[in-house]
């Protein structure tokens, strides 16, 4: 194959982290309440379930948005569709902050924050795709993904700190604050893609949206990718949603239960950094897929029936460490083994499973916890019985066929 020459512009590296701040203010308003549930519930009057249904109103309103922000994403680009997430996250992001005291004007703003989600979240192999040649956007995705997880590690570890030394309506404002800076920062600094493309024309090319959505659903392996991001994506958004209560029957105080989450979500940071180097370097996808869903139900494995603390944090890294490594690996395939599907498409599809089996999982673990001591033991067990059928499809998983092409490159 003869060789061609293209750029890699330096300033990719600024798009991706100004797209990273986004990415990560939002998936900290998702997650603020999860570490105070008990607190939370007590502020404003409502049952636990209902301070969940202000993490899992995300969920839902993506099930409706998704589609439409992938379709805005690979019509519209990077710069208005994100900005359109970016500005509504800002906006209620500090409505939220100002109206903290009413539950039923939260929940409204948790909404408003939950439709810009789909326009930021689908767009990280969008934005892999047209600033970074292809052998560096497992990493570029990873990158993007690992947004997400400081992101929920900062609400896990700092929100319950927050809640105690000052008050919930402090803390929201703050988060609000800052969630505005973020949405200015990305308008300054992104632009929707470099002077000329960063790769082979043959690697940048996409079919149109419902085209490409058609097809993908005919790849045999993409239809079990979606199973397995079905399985994986949802037991996590489970598992974060409800981390105060798995943990506090055994006796461990918030302040713990957000030490134990933000553990979890530093394994996934660090995870996120190391594995989609790995496939990128060995220019293997499945093999990485299958390690993560091993080490990932060993983790599980370990939080449902752990009750020292150490050994908890330990299994809540593990945990982390294997399952948030997945994600931007399996983003990265899922857009390989569809093209020419839009990588907005591609990459929202594998969400879309992880927000609908997140909220059926949600609502069973809340449903069948032990009446009398809110023991979340049992539905646990039911979620390691699951990432072990995810673990039997992934197996069935098929390398990309010419995953990465060789090419000469030159850097600016």
């Amino acid at each position: 194959m003869e060789q061609t020459e293209f750029k890699i512009y330096g300033y990719r590296w600024i798009v991706l982290l100004a797209f990273m701040l986004v990415v990560a203010i939002n998936q900290l308003m998702w997650i603020t309440f999860a570490p105070i549930t008990g607190n939370a519930a007590a502020y404003y009057g409502v049952s636990d379930l209902g301070i969940g249904l202000l993490s899992m109103c995300f969920m839902l309103v993506y099930i409706v948005v998704s589609i439409p922000a992938s379709w805005m994403i690979d019509t519209y680009g990077i710069r208005v569709s994100v900005g359109l997430g970016a500005a509504l996250t800002g906006i209620f992001g500090l409505m939220r902050g100002l109206v903290a005291d009413s539950y039923t004007l939260v929940l409204i703003a948790q909404i408003g924050i939950a439709i810009g989600q789909p326009f930021i979240l689908n767009a990280v192999t969008s934005v892999a795709a047209r600033w970074f040649p292809i052998h560096e956007r497992a990493t570029a995705a990873g990158l993007g993904s690992l947004a997400m997880y400081l992101g929920i590690m900062v609400a896990l570890v700092l929100t319950p700190y927050l809640t105690l030394h000052s008050e919930i309506r402090s803390m929201l404002l703050s988060y609000g604050i800052v969630s505005v800076i973020a949405a200015l920062v990305f308008f300054v600094l992104v632009k929707e893609r470099p002077p000329t493309a960063p790769c082979l024309p043959e690697h940048e090319e996409r079919s149109l949206v419902f085209d490409g959505l058609k097809e993908s659903l005919r790849i045999k392996n993409f239809v079990l990718l979606l199973v397995v991001f079905f399985v994986g994506l949802g037991v996590f958004n489970a598992v974060t949603t409800w981390i105060e209560d798995i943990v506090r029957p055994r006796g461990f105080s918030i302040i713990e239960a957000g030490n134990i989450g933000g553990l979890m979500i530093v394994g996934g940071i660090i995870g996120a950094v190391v594995i989609p180097l790995l496939s990128d370097h060995y220019r293997k996808r499945t093999p990485f897929l299958l390690v993560a869903i091993i080490g990932a139900t060993l983790g599980l494995i370990g939080i449902t029936f752990a009750t020292g603390y150490v050994l908890l944090l330990t299994s809540a890294f593990i945990f982390g460490f294997f399952l948030l490594s997945a994600g931007p690996v399996g983003f990265q395939y899922g857009a390989e083994i569809t093209y020419p599907t839009p990588e907005g498409t591609s990459n929202g599809m594998l969400l879309l499973m992880g927000q609908i089996s997140g909220i059926v999982f949600i609502l069973g673990m809340d449903s069948f916890k032990a009446p009398e001591t809110g023991s979340m033991t049992l539905p646990l067990m039911v979620l390691i019985g699951l990432m072990l059928l995810g673990l039997v499809f992934c197996t069935r998983l098929k390398e990309a066929p010419g995953l990465i092409n060789k090419s000469t490159e030159t850097r600016e």
